[in-house]
């Protein structure tokens, strides 16, 4: 049974990646406004933002950018997702002996392929603009370990979102707030900067923990707890998202 279920989900994500090759200006789109925000928050703001210390600003950002460029990321998978439900591609799929979780696990292995290269654009262009780090092998690794992590949380909330909309716009619509949500954070400034009840709210959001462990394993400076913290949002998410899809994906396909 598991074997079965491993060779639906990687012809089935197969099919998905042929999509996205014949078509890579999803990646490039993807990629192009974490690049506009970084560009413009290095060389227009940050000249303007203390931030205490010596600090590069694109260093400080640019874990930021990279939840921007995830968020940004899995709203295609949502309209890819709604797409196969309208074009009656699901309900093929059903008269064929094919496992019925393999079906989403290729949309999200999809989002997770798509996102590693966004990912990995934004990061060479950070490079060229500055952005250096002393990060080993292992800590490179424990940072990949958490975008991972994140793309697969925000994914498995895509699909709620595209098994779940009515329009096309609906579909992607749902990543406007998740794109925001790391401004609202200690992505760009620190929270002390801001307002008390926007600090609070800053300070107790999951962006911030992430962004902080993302920021801190990249300095080489102690993780505290923000690394546990970080994981325990992430892996709560993950939970309720996956459990959230699969009930809806069960109920439309009775």
């Amino acid at each position: 049974m598991t074997t079965h279920v491993i060779g639906d989900t990687a012809v089935l994500t197969s099919r998905s990646l042929r999509h996205i090759l014949r078509s890579p200006d999803t990646i490039i789109t993807t990629a192009v406004t974490p690049i506009a925000l970084m560009l413009l928050f290095t060389y227009v703001f940050g000249g303007a933002i203390d931030l205490g210390s010596q600090a590069s600003y694109i260093d400080y950002m640019l874990p930021g950018i990279l939840l921007i460029t995830i968020a940004s990321g899995v709203a295609y998978t949502a309209y890819r997702l709604f797409l196969d439900m309208q074009g009656g591609i699901f309900e093929r799929f059903q008269s064929m002996p094919i496992a019925r979780s393999s079906v989403l696990w290729a949309h999200v292995l999809t989002s997770l392929v798509a996102n590693v290269i966004s990912i990995a654009i934004v990061i060479g262009v950070g490079l060229i603009m500055g952005f250096r780090t002393g990060a080993s092998l292992w800590v490179w690794l424990a940072v990949a370990g958490i975008l991972i992590l994140f793309t697969l949380a925000l994914t498995w909330i895509a699909v709620i979102a595209g098994l779940s909309a009515k329009t096309v716009d609906g579909a992607s619509a749902f990543s406007y707030p998740l794109i925001f949500l790391p401004f609202i954070s200690s992505a760009f400034v620190p929270t002390d900067s801001m307002p008390a009840p926007v600090a609070w709210f800053a300070e107790n959001q999951p962006v911030t923990s992430i962004v902080d462990t993302l920021r801190a394993l990249f300095a080489g400076e102690p993780v505290g707890t923000d690394i546990w913290v970080a994981l325990a949002w992430l892996v709560a998410i993950l939970i309720v998202a996956y459990a959230g899809a699969v009930a809806i994906y069960k109920r439309k396909m009775r």
